[in-house]
Parts: C-alpha cells; structure tokens; sequence
C-alpha cells in the first residue's frame, strides 16, 4: 500500500478533523456502555446463558487490548485517513450485523468487528490532537476529546436502560448505526493525513507475544471477577500472559524497531503520570462496578433509575472537561489534579458508610461530586505525561497510555469484585452465626444476605479510597514539562550510558 504524504498541520483546517475524530470516539464508547444493560433482555431473547452472553463484553475487551498495543505500528505505517476510514467502516459493518442479528453468534461476529473498529479509533483521536495542537494549546484539546469520553459513558446507562424497558434491544444498534455512517461521511470529505509515516516492518513474534500477553491478562482479570482466583482457567491465562509479555518486552528492548517502545519509560513525568492514572483507573472501577450493584441488587432500582442516578455526575464531568483543559494550559496539572484527587478520595469515603437506607438524593450528589473531582484527574495527568515525550513517541505514548488503562480497569475490577465478594460471605457467616439463623434457611438468610452485601461494597469502597489517597500523595511530585528539554536530557543521559 502506497503512503501518502503527511498533510502540512500548520495549514489544515482543524474543525473537521476534529468532528470526525470526536464523533468516531463517542459512538464507539458509546456502544461499549449500552450493551452492559442490555444483556439480561438480550440473553433472554436469544436463549443464551450469563458465561455466554459475557463473551459479548468479553470478546469486545479482548480485540480492543488485543490492537491497541498495535496502533504504533499502524500509525506509523498507514495515514491517518486510512486508518480511520478502515476504522469507521469497521465499526459500521460490526454495528449493522449486531441490529440484523438473527442469533447470538451473528451478535458476537458483529461485535468482534465492532471492536477491531473502536480499537484503533481512540488511540489514534489522541496521536492526532497532538499532532495538530502546539503543545500550549493541548489541554484545551484533549479537555474537547475528554467530551466524547465522558458524554458517551454519561447517555449510554440511561438510554440502554429506556431502550430495554420499552423497545427491542436490537434498537441499540439501529441508533448506533447513523452515527458511525455520519463520522465515516465526514472522514471520506474532510480528513487530512497528519502523521508522519515510517513505513515500518512488522514484527510478527512481537504481535503474537503482545496478544497472548496483553489477552491473557485482560481475560485473566477479567475471568477472575466472574470465576475467582483459584479457576484454572484464571490462573493458566495469567501466567501464560505474564510469561509472554516477559518476552514482548525483552524483544522490544532488543529491536531497533520496536512495536510497542518501552523506553518512553525513561521520561519521568511520563512515568509518573502513567502510575496515577492506573491507580486512578482501577479507584474509577469500584464506582462503576459496585454502585449498580448496590443499587439493583440490594436497593431495587431498576437499570433506568440506576443510569438516571449516574447522569447528572457523567454529564457534570463532559462539561468540565473543556474548561479543565483550558485550565491545565495555564497552570499546569499538578494543582488540578492536587485538588480532584482530594474531592474523589472525601466522595469515595463517602461511598464506605452505605446502608439500606441511604437516600437516592444522597448517592446522586456523592456520585455527582466524585464525578466532578473526576473530571480534574484524567485528561491532565495523560496530557502532562504525553507533553514531555517528543513527537516521534506520541504514537507509543498513547498507545502504552490507553493498553495500561484497560488492564488496570480489569484488575481494579477483579480485586473489587473479589475483596467484596469474600467480605460478604464471612459477614453472612458472622451475621447466621449471630443471629441463629440456619445457612439453610433462604427466607431468613434473604436479609442478612443483604446487609453482608452492603458491608462488602462498603470494604471495597475502603479499598478504592486507599488507592485514591496513594495517588493523591504521587500527585504533589507532578511537574510541568517541556517535551524538547526533556528529549535533550533523555538523550544525553542515553548517549553517556552508552559511551561508557
């Protein structure tokens, strides 16, 4: 395939680039965040049982861990046009065989695809807002692409929840569908190329380690909040991933030419902004995992009242986004992210002294609050770490960025889930052995069952406030970079190590 050459970034109109780029983002995250209340609908109509019908987020998760570590190499071997074009049609293809799925295995085609489209999509929205923006002028812009990341989150709950009620789920994918053909549409008129190529050869056991070890562990994790640890299935995939992500990363730091560079490492404030972002990735989790489930589980509320809770929170985090951006060119994401992380560490307490009768109003405003706190952390600490890599590193700076996030979410998940799970069981043990009542017994173990769920969500909140307050502490080192001194200082300190 031939390569186009790299568009002039000083004299292209950026306007719609960005609409293309921020409409492609939002309906593929907006896809991810529908199908999750869909299911239960979705398992009855197609008679499928829960392992099954997980393999539809689980499949998803796995193509997109699965790319991501890819799209260095993509970016750099095909324009931006290309791939998100290829991207786009993808997902569009992907999207129309979910709504005319006759079965669960047309589903599952259609979201494999779907998620071969979406994995390519986010990495390179950030590649090209770095591209395109000078770099006083790229917290504005990825406050603009925090939108796409937190409105889609903030709809999808809500509308998945009146669509299941009401209508067939199939509507799901219809609406979808208009959207991405909408992003394609304006891709084909009005994308530019505005990323260098390099033409680079692909290495081809490099791409079979980073699957089997990126997978593994994504699947491991994963797997191992639905089957536990002791699973064999759990313990074999994360070992083999372990094993195999050994060996990708001693054969990039042999290669001239990596897929995935490692050595983005040796930029400190990247390093450092990359931890936060994992702590706070995996502290994000227990609010998206545990809350629905104290709400539906022991509370009642069915999934539209659940979304409705979460809205005003989403949709308070979507507008802060821009104005956090502008705020981070001038200051800076220290103090932002300084004060955020303080607001989600108070918010998250909050959410460790849950009862049965906590008011709905009550759980809105923490959650809103937390949200709000939120909306000061993400895009600033990825922003402040990708500002000090020079632009040659962009592509594996982001691509390392967004691959680390989706395994620390796996994990944030798989220990929540399983602190609460077996804080739950001996709480219910405890409370039987307390009150008299037989492990027998369903109807008298109803309410205790409920009251030791609660006090496992409320351990794991305990957890995810530690995790919080361990990132609030890495947040004061925070400084602001400058990505040409930086690159100097690193190559200097390259050169003398070789030279010695």
């Amino acid at each position: 395939m031939n390569n186009p050459q790299t568009a002039d970034t000083g004299e292209i109109r950026k306007a719609p680039i960005i609409a293309a780029l921020l409409l492609g983002a939002f309906v593929a995250l907006l896809n991810q965040t529908l199908i999750n209340i869909a299911l239960p609908k979705m398992m009855a109509d197609l008679a499928i049982e829960t392992a099954t019908a997980q393999w539809l987020t689980t499949g998803f998760m796995l193509v997109n861990g699965v790319l991501i570590p890819v799209t260095a190499f993509l970016i750099a071997r095909f324009s931006t046009r290309q791939l998100f074009l290829s991207s786009m049609v993808l997902f569009t293809i992907g999207t129309l065989l979910c709504a005319i799925a006759p079965s669960f295995t047309v589903v599952l085609i259609g979201r494999l695809i779907q998620a071969a489209g979406a994995g390519i999509t986010m990495p390179l929205m950030t590649v090209v807002f770095l591209n395109i923006f000078p770099i006083e002028k790229r917290g504005q812009a990825m406050g603009m692409m925090g939108i796409a990341m937190t409105f889609a989150p903030a709809v999808g709950p809500t509308l998945s929840g009146y669509i299941v009620e009401h209508y067939d789920w199939r509507v799901l994918f219809w609406i979808i569908l208009p959207i991405a053909v909408i992003a394609t549409l304006i891709g084909v008129f009005f994308l530019k190329n505005v990323t260098k190529l390099s033409n680079p050869k692909l290495d081809i056991p490099a791409v079979i380690l980073s699957t089997l070890g990126f997978g593994g562990l994504l699947y491991g994790f994963s797997e191992a909040a639905n089957s536990g640890w002791s699973s064999v299935v759990v313990l074999s995939t994360l070992i083999i991933g372990a094993i195999s992500l050994v060996l990708f990363i001693i054969r990039q730091f042999k290669t001239d030419e990596p897929m995935l560079e490692f050595r983005i490492f040796n930029y400190n404030m990247y390093s450092l902004t990359t931890i936060i972002n994992v702590i706070v990735t995996m502290a994000l989790y227990a609010g998206m995992i545990l809350l629905p489930l104290y709400l539906q589980n022991i509370r009642g509320f069915t999934p539209l009242q659940s979304g409705l809770l979460l809205l005003p929170g989403a949709i308070l985090m979507g507008i802060m986004s821009p104005i956090t951006g502008t705020i981070f060119d001038k200051v800076g994401a220290r103090w932002l992210t300084v004060i955020g992380l303080t607001i989600m560490s108070i918010t998250t307490w909050e959410f460790t002294r849950l009862t049965d009768t906590t008011s709905y109003m009550e759980l809105m405003i923490v959650y809103t609050a937390r949200m709000f706190g939120m909306s000061m952390i993400m895009m600033p600490i990825q922003t402040a770490g990708l500002n000090q890599l020079p632009q040659r590193l962009n592509a594996h700076g982001t691509a390392m960025s967004n691959t680390l996030r989706m395994i620390s979410g796996s994990i944030g998940t798989a220990l929540l889930v399983t602190v609460m799970t077996m804080k739950t069981e001996s709480r219910t043990l405890e409370l039987a052995a307390t009150q008299g009542v037989s492990l027998t017994d369903s109807a008298g173990l109803a309410d205790i069952t409920n009251h030791a769920m609660t006090y496992g969500i409320n351990y794991a909140f305990m957890i995810a406030t530690g995790m919080s307050i361990a990132a609030l502490i890495l947040s004061f080192f925070i400084q602001n970079t400058n990505p040409q001194k930086q690159h100097e200082a690193v190559e200097k300190k390259r050169r003398t190590a070789v030279s010695s």
